[in-house]
């Protein structure tokens, strides 16, 4: 067996219910999972007759759970700085994304798995939910489980082709975008979850995830999270990414997309949803009502244009109850795979453009990329915070450089923003029913 002791942390984010921010405490790792956290004290007494196979100093040090992706497309990774930076959804999507995704050949995908896996953990994420890979399940499986990282991942799938075709598309390109019908879809589908999941000691999972959106039928829509609770696994798409796509379905079915998907039955709490920046209040409750998750990806909606500060209601989705994760997208979206950039912008978009100094304060963000991440992915139960019994993906931070140095609140560090009460059902309920600080005027 192998045991870990990291001795000394100057500053502990525990991220457990309580957002307990600890000092001078040790962690102990027993083979993947963590056995003991306490002050390093009382962890050297307790622990004073063992040997360990390592010991790492927590001198000058942050430790924090690792971060968790919820919206991610490891097949995107070549594509970094390739697409031009005036684009809108729709031309990203159909004009560039497409032809990129089809070019990706089995060796690129597996490269850019790796190089992908890298800059997460260089930049504190440990696990990501991979939107699907662009072909065999067992090729991406290999590089995730050689690159080191956690990761939900999938087969890609779409069965809809668009009504009229681009012009520059292929046969080629379409024959690897679209399956025949949903059947042979959720068949192939079902065949990776079945030969791949729990993969890498478990450290792999396998999800039926489609694309969603117009490329996918309704019958994809609510078989994938149908095929996904038989598996016991789940499933994530994309929908309600641009006004654009809301406008469409208004037009073709009379309704905004989450609504659609209520009335076809596709919602569930199996089910994560990414981006869905065109909502309307009454399709938040659809949301909370089933337990659907979304994964927000702030990144990508500044790039595109997607109007998320304009027209998303991703602080009402937390208020209303609903699991909000974030996600990177890809490196061609938001152009990086640092999740710290995500939660600097998450706790800084909607205090802007709602003037309100309350909104998404940095503890909160800080929750939106761990245990939220974690509870989105499923995976709650064994990441997402630092507590004894779960797995030990821990990320330190060295504070001992100038930008980090001298941290009075530890929420302000790595990028992690700055303020320590969390808004929940208002600016101080949450705060009150921690037993925290509540906020009150000067004088």
């Amino acid at each position: 067996m192998s045991k870990i002791l990291i001795r000394g942390i100057e500053a502990l984010l525990t991220v457990n219910h309580d957002n307990a921010v600890l000092t001078d405490q040790s962690i102990v790792v027993e083979d993947d999972r963590i056995s003991a956290v306490g002050p390093a004290d009382q962890i050297e007494q307790q622990y004073k007759d063992q040997e360990f196979s390592k010991v790492i100093s927590g001198s000058h040090r942050l430790a924090m759970p690792g971060m968790v992706d919820a919206h991610l497309h490891l097949s995107e990774h070549l594509g970094r700085a390739l697409f031009p930076d005036q684009l809108s959804t729709r031309p990203w999507v159909f004009n560039w994304a497409k032809p990129l995704y089809a070019a990706v050949d089995t060796e690129a995908e597996y490269i850019g798995t790796l190089l992908a896996g890298i800059e997460m953990i260089k930049t504190g994420t440990t696990c990501c939910l991979d939107m699907g890979t662009q072909n065999d399940v067992g090729n991406t499986v290999k590089a995730i489980t050689e690159a080191g990282f956690r990761c939900v991942t999938g087969r890609h799938a779409a069965d809809v082709k668009p009504a009229k075709l681009p012009a520059h598309w292929t046969q080629e390109m379409i024959d690897h975008h679209f399956f025949p019908n949903h059947e042979v879809a959720l068949e192939e589908l079902g065949r990776s979850v079945r030969e791949h999941n729990n993969s890498a000691d478990g450290r792999v999972r396998v999800w039926v995830n489609i694309e969603g959106k117009e490329p996918c039928s309704p019958e994809l829509h609510a078989g994938s999270r149908a095929l996904a609770e038989e598996l016991g696994v789940g499933t994530t798409y994309h929908i309600a990414s641009s006004i654009e796509e809301a406008r469409v379905s208004e037009e073709k079915y009379g309704m905004w997309p989450v609504s659609r998907l209520k009335e076809i039955g596709a919602l569930g709490s199996n089910l994560v949803l990414a981006h869905v920046v065109a909502i309307r209040d009454e399709e938040i409750g659809y949301l909370a009502e089933a337990g659907t998750k979304v994964a927000f990806c702030p990144g990508t909606s500044l790039k595109i244009a997607k109007g998320a500060t304009k027209i998303g209601k991703y602080p009402e989705m937390i208020d209303a109850g609903v699991t909000l994760a974030l996600g990177c997208d890809g490196s061609a979206a938001a152009g990086s795979l640092n999740q710290m950039q995500q939660m600097y912008l998450m706790a800084g978009l909607f205090k802007d453009c709602r003037m309100d100094p309350f909104q998404v304060p940095a503890e909160l963000a800080l929750r939106l990329v761990t245990i939220e991440g974690a509870k989105a992915l499923l995976w709650d139960d064994e990441i997402g915070s630092i507590e004894a019994g779960k797995k030990a993906d821990i990320v330190l931070f060295n504070l001992n450089t100038p930008r980090l140095g001298a941290l009075s609140r530890p929420h302000s560090g790595p990028g992690l923003l700055g303020h320590t009460r969390l808004r929940r059902h208002g600016p101080d309920r949450w705060a009150a029913a921690h037993g925290r600080p509540q906020a009150s005027a000067p004088g």
